[in-house]
């Protein structure tokens, strides 16, 4: 079975820098487990990997799709899966590190999905508002997992409810694809919540919106899969209806501020993840320490 080191957890948790270093310690290589980072220009805004840091370790799954195409669970099931192997084969350690937590829990637990996308099913069938009130009543407890105007993981989350006849939130014992180590990274929510709005203004001070006009010179509409990541499509708006720069900092760090909460329930359900807190007691270089430990004891590593 395929060695596996997971690091999930809230945006601005810490997760991108932790990984770094841990994959400089252990020789590894990073597989990112995040929706947006697939895509190409898409830098600002998802905080991804700088160039400088994809030198230092190789990256995978970053910059493999134009805005334009489509992403799916299953593209990463299979594509990170394929580099988890690859990774392997060559003696290396892959670090999955990310937010997205349907992507990571399909690809560790091995969801099967349809070869058809529900969503090319059922398109024009049924309103977002309507497939989300359905999946409230079978799956209360995903349904506040999810934003209800996502209808790709509505949708994806009404397949698992079908095709593994049981809800997503179903309490079991997790089959695991991978001889993996997987840790959930948090902290008090006032202090995450205040690293949040500096990452925003962080990414405003670094160029966001003109980053913004340059993926929409390239013929997307505001609909578009890759520009519907929190910071996008929240600026976009603000630009279309000649709302105040202000405002629309304060809506990407009020939806960020949401995402990270939905995040952290997703995780708390996989109960596999063994967490560590980040305080003004427990910081990153001793949760880098506790990673390397766990990794000698279960990997034999040095």
């Amino acid at each position: 079975m395929n060695r596996l080191i997971v690091i999930a957890g809230p945006t601005a948790v810490g997760k991108s820098a932790l990984a770094l270093r841990l994959a400089q310690q252990l020789d590894g290589e990073i597989i990112s487990g995040d929706s947006m980072c697939v895509y190409r220009g898409l830098d600002i805004g998802t905080a991804k990997p700088s160039v400088s840091e994809q030198k230092l370790v190789p990256h995978h799954l970053i910059d493999i799709r134009q805005p334009t195409e489509p992403f799916s669970v299953v593209d990463f099931q299979q594509l990170a899966a394929a580099a988890i192997d690859e990774v392997n084969r060559r003696g290396k350690l892959p670090i999955l590190v990310g937010g997205t937590g349907l992507y990571i829990q399909a690809l560790l637990e091995g969801y099967q999905f349809s070869p058809t996308p529900i969503t090319t099913l059922r398109d024009d069938a049924e309103s977002t508002d309507t497939l989300y009130e359905r999946l409230n009543e079978c799956d209360p407890l995903t349904a506040g997992r999810i934003h209800p105007n996502d209808r790709k993981r509505i949708l994806r989350a009404l397949e698992v409810i079908t095709t593994e006849n049981q809800p997503l939130s179903t309490d079991k014992a997790a089959q695991l694809q991978y001889d993996c180590l997987a840790f959930g990274l948090t902290m008090d929510r006032q202090t995450l919540y205040h690293r949040i709005d500096q990452r925003v203004d962080q990414m405003v001070e670094q160029g966001l919106l003109a980053e913004i006009d340059a993926i929409l010179t390239q013929g997307l509409t505001a609909n578009a899969t890759a520009l519907q990541a929190i910071g996008y499509k929240e600026f976009i708006a603000a630009i279309q209806n000649n709302l105040p720069l202000e405002m629309a900092v304060e809506q990407v760090k009020m939806a960020s501020r949401r995402y990270a909460k939905r995040q952290l329930t997703w995780f708390r359900r996989m109960s596999y993840l063994e967490w560590i807190e980040l305080d003004a007691t427990s910081t990153m270089d001793m949760a880098l320490d506790l990673i390397l430990r766990r990794v000698a004891e279960r990997y034999a590593i040095k």
